[in-house]
């Protein structure tokens, strides 16, 4: 079902505002114009045709950004797939590390060191603890995936950890998590070493914008680190990357109401269970908001470390294995992960994969004529 409303026609009915906005830096102002350009002849279109049996397909091109509402589904589904391989027959855990409110303002004002910071000192703190024969006494890993935002569009860093509930010792030989993987580390011991490990760094590498009173301040507070109880199964994990790697600050189907400058918008109220509620925003608020989720050029939110890191993932995956039975996937996960990304070299009519791109047109809408063109050439082809 197509969103009625979309971050795009906020965005182009405040344009002016938005390029003389000085809440919007210039990486943010470039990453926002693609967006509202996406899917429209601002990004020129294309025409797919079968060489088998000639149907065509006409398309507006894309920006894929990954801040784009519409950008994401199939980024996501492609990323599921690729994990699948990956998977280890072991429980898994979900971890989430969240900042103090009280550095907030560096998050904005310096959001690549101290979301690199906030990524080297989870792993840090989870392979402190992997490691110490106390907790585990092997080698684990970690999929992190960071969000900065909270239900209404806030500034709420915190990152997401898939932990497999166990590691390689120095023998290779596979080590369960304490009992019998249904527990990983103490949350309020973990909540301790990442404060410390985090305000180490903050001192080493932001020693200009650090105060005594700051870290203090830091020092008094309880860090909040959420463990969950490990996934029903290796293959849940997936379901839960699925919505979580490719996640933006808003999504379409949540805008409700573009009216008289003004946006509505649906949130979750977690602190009262849940409940699903309607915020409404000025709509340059609304998109200052949106804005301070745009990550710096190049940042890279999804990493992995340790026995999942891409240097080390296929040999430990293949000791691992044999040590374990395989994974029985259960009925009911089945047929999600089953479920076939789109293709678009798949022709929709004759389901072969014939389709490829006959015609371009940059920055511009195809001409009145264009299935002719479209047909022609196809005819040279086949």
């Amino acid at each position: 079902m197509t969103a009625k409303i979309e971050v795009a026609d906020v965005l182009n009915a405040h344009w002016l505002q938005v390029e003389q906005s000085a809440a919007i830096n210039r990486w943010q102002l470039r990453t926002l114009s693609a967006l509202r350009r996406c899917r429209t002849a601002a990004l020129g279109s294309h025409v797919d045709g079968c060489s088998s049996c000639g149907h065509l397909r006409i398309s507006y091109n894309s920006c894929r950004n990954r801040h784009c509402p519409k950008c994401q589904a199939a980024q996501r589904e492609q990323w599921i797939q690729n994990r699948e391989a990956e998977l280890l027959p072991v429980p898994y855990f979900h971890v989430v590390f969240t900042l103090p409110d009280t550095l907030h303002p560096l998050c904005l004002h310096k959001p690549a060191i101290m979301y690199n910071i906030l990524f080297d000192t989870v792993w840090d703190t989870i392979n402190c603890f992997g490691t110490d024969a106390k907790w585990l006494g092997a080698q684990t890993g970690m999929i992190a995936i960071l969000h900065t935002w909270g239900q209404t569009m806030s500034l709420h860093p915190h990152l997401h950890c898939i932990v497999p509930g166990g590691g390689l010792t120095k023998q290779n030989k596979w080590r369960t998590a304490k009992s019998e993987g249904k527990y990983l580390f103490n949350v309020k011991a973990m909540s301790s070493v990442f404060r410390g490990k985090f305000i180490a760094q903050l001192k080493k590498r932001l020693p200009e914008s650090i105060t005594t009173e700051l870290i203090n301040s830091l020092y008094k507070q309880s860090w909040i680190v959420f463990a969950k109880k490990p996934f029903d199964s290796p293959y849940s994990v997936i379901e839960y990357l699925g919505r979580y790697t490719h996640k933006i600050a808003i999504s379409n189907h949540r805008l409700q109401k573009h009216e008289n400058g003004q946006v509505d918008f649906t949130y979750k109220d977690y602190r009262h269970g849940a409940v699903t509620k309607t915020m409404q925003l000025e709509a340059m608020e609304f998109i200052r908001r949106f804005s301070m989720h745009i990550l710096p050029k190049g940042f890279v939110r999804i990493r992995h470390y340790g026995i999942l890191s891409s240097t080390s993932k296929q040999i430990s995956a293949a000791k691992i294995k044999a040590q374990l039975p395989a994974i029985k996937i259960p009925a009911y996960i089945r047929p999600a992960i089953k479920k076939e990304p789109f293709n678009p070299k798949q022709c929709p009519c004759c389901k072969k994969l014939t389709m490829q791109t006959v015609l371009n047109f940059k920055n511009r809408p195809p001409p009145v004529y264009w299935q002719q063109m479209a047909i022609d050439l196809l005819e040279t082809i086949a």
